[in-house]
């Protein structure tokens, strides 16, 4: 089926009133102060439809939460396009990067109460990860700066092995040096978020998934995010694509659970708009430490600052405000979630496709925000 067909399809659904009856959707609750007006949900339908059309994306799921409720969820085209399955609020996509912020406040609230030193030798949680030419701290993993490598885009991208823990993980790139002295720039990787993770694991003496499910998503409840385990059942579980060469193709066969930490997730659209609920409404960490983490992480070997990140999370401007943010891209999914806390406001979006750019995808939550916005501005 190509992806004209698909747009149609759904286009159909929607004019005909059935959208909800395709998905599934219970009959809509009575409006409250912060629900959309019809003209508004069909200009955010308008916005997602036209970037599923220009990067070929055949399905996607996006949600909008606002002072502490989900005040809309909706799957637009199709989750699987082989066997014709649309997309709903329930479907289940791959996280990719966007746990890499949920291991970090997982790491800030066991720094707050005194679990976590972020300044102590990585080695002391995690004794797998070798000693370096350099010490490596925890506040390095958080901020992008310890110098680790990133993953290569060909076997370690798409690697097929299954690790049943963390630590095993690191032996993918536990022995190469490192590319610079930690603390000098910032170095974008998801090999440090898996350290982190090991990190985790040691300090609260727990292992990282039960860790996770305990201090990250049960307060949040978020009840439809797990690990991307291949081997298991997930009741709507989103297939995933590539579009090469003019041609939609199923992706390549990834096994994330080497890179579980980093974004070896799957959820929801609503599920990462629940976790920066309870992220903005102090559930995981303190608003003086929310503050740090919003702040451009100060390079502690010559003085500068990473303008773009602080911990766990990217910075954007949106109208003056500042935003939180981070993207999601592997293979099978591009996501989004984006936040303004003085607005209260989240979205999250995931496309069943890989490769839309981050800036097409910030620009694009940006744009729902304003729609939804544009009459309390």
């Amino acid at each position: 089926m190509t992806n004209r067909r698909v747009y149609r399809l759904f286009a159909a659904l929607a004019l005909l009133g059935l959208t909800a009856l395709a998905q599934g959707q219970k009959a809509p609750a009575p409006a409250g102060p912060h629900d959309l007006s019809g003209r508004q949900l069909t200009a955010i339908r308008g916005l997602i439809t036209d970037a599923m059309a220009q990067e070929h994306a055949p399905g996607a799921t996006f949600a909008v939460g606002w002072n502490g409720r989900i005040i809309w969820s909706e799957g637009l085209g199709f989750s699987d396009v082989e066997n014709r399955v649309p997309a709903t609020p329930a479907t289940v996509y791959r996280t990719a990067s966007i746990g890499k912020p949920m291991t970090a406040a997982a790491a800030m609230e066991l720094w707050e109460d005194g679990t976590l030193d972020l300044d102590a030798p990585i080695q002391k949680y995690c004794p797998r990860f070798p000693k370096k030419r350099w010490t490596i701290t925890t506040r390095d993993l958080l901020s992008h700066t310890s110098g680790i490598r990133q993953p290569n885009e060909t076997s370690e991208l798409y690697n097929t092995r299954h690790y049943d823990r963390v630590s095993d993980a690191l032996v993918l790139f536990e022995k190469d040096p490192l590319a610079m002295r930690p603390g000098n720039d910032f170095l974008y990787t998801t090999w440090g978020y898996v350290v982190l993770g090991c990190v985790l694991e040691g300090a609260a003496r727990e292992e990282y998934r039960a860790l996770m499910k305990r201090m990250i998503f049960d307060p949040a409840g978020m009840s439809s995010t797990r690990d991307d385990d291949p081997r298991a059942i997930i009741p709507d579980r989103a297939r995933g694509y590539i579009y090469i060469d003019g041609t939609l193709k199923n992706s390549g066969w990834a096994d994330m659970s080497g890179k579980l930490p980093a974004g070896g997730w799957v959820t929801t659209a609503s599920d990462l708009v629940r976790f920066m609920m309870a992220w903005m409404n102090g559930k995981y960490v303190t608003a003086k430490t929310q503050a740090l983490m919003l702040t451009p992480y100060g390079l502690p070997r010559h003085g500068g600052t990473v303008d773009g990140f602080g911990l766990g999370w990217f910075l954007e401007d949106y109208r003056g405000l500042r935003a939180g943010f981070h993207g999601g891209g592997t293979p099978q999914v591009s996501g989004i979630i984006f936040f303004v806390p003085e607005k209260r406001i989240a979205v999250a979006g995931i496309f069943n496709i890989q490769n839309i750019a981050a800036a097409k995808r910030v620009a694009l939550a940006k744009a729902i925000l304003d729609t939804v916005l544009e009459p309390n501005r």
